[in-house]
């Protein structure tokens, strides 16, 4: 437990904020359900160990904040450290924090991609690359996304994940969804070439 001496009163501060940052490996891509598990079983520990915060994925990298106790943020640390499901993990702050930011979300993760994205503010940071953020690039984003929860807080049970999605089906959907005319032709100009070698094959042995 952290302290803050006063000659007379000390002042005993048990809750940090851990931020932190990773690229994906081949292995949470692997598994189109990751996102949702890594949601689903955090958000079960989180309650019990009284952890809050938001989980950020986009562009193949994670971003995540956490709030609690220096031992509980510890604790979750050493597992992050040997997750397979992500690499490069690199602490942006784990520090004294006076009060929760996210005080009603056991872990609410989010996928930031652009066309996911209607705030202006946070489209400012889109494409989601925060391993290139300036160094106090990460509060500013932490700031907006915390008025997204307080903005949110009274219309949702907000610590139900609102969508169910996958790592690469997010991605491979929204290509298929944006080129489908030009997937549709060349679907149909595939299937004349077929038909060409078809009838060349089938003319010679005619003739």
């Amino acid at each position: 437990m952290s302290t803050i001496n006063d000659s007379t009163n000390p002042v005993m501060l048990d809750l940090c904020q851990l931020v932190y940052l990773s690229h994906i490996t081949a292995t949470g891509l692997s598994n189109a359900s990751t996102l949702n598990d890594i949601a689903e079983v955090s958000i079960k520990h989180n309650k019990v160990d009284n952890i809050t915060g938001i989980l950020c994925y986009g562009n193949g990298y994670f971003l995540q904040y956490v709030e609690g106790s220096e031992q509980a943020l510890t604790n979750l640390k050493n597992r992050l450290l040997v997750d397979n499901r992500h690499k490069d993990l690199k602490i942006l702050d784990f520090s004294v924090l006076s009060e929760r930011r996210f005080s009603n979300w056991s872990l609410r993760s989010i996928t930031l991609e652009r066309w996911m994205i209607n705030e202006p503010k946070l489209k400012g940071f889109m494409p989601f690359k925060p391993n290139s953020w300036e160094p106090n690039e990460w509060q500013e984003f932490l700031d907006i996304m915390q008025q997204h929860y307080e903005d949110q807080q009274e219309n949702i049970d907000i610590d139900i994940q609102p969508i169910k999605y996958s790592t690469l089906g997010l991605t491979l959907g929204k290509v298929v969804g944006q080129h489908q005319a030009f997937f549709l032709i060349q679907t149909i100009l595939g299937g004349l070439i077929v038909l060409a070698l078809l009838w060349l094959i089938l003319a010679d042995k005619i003739w």
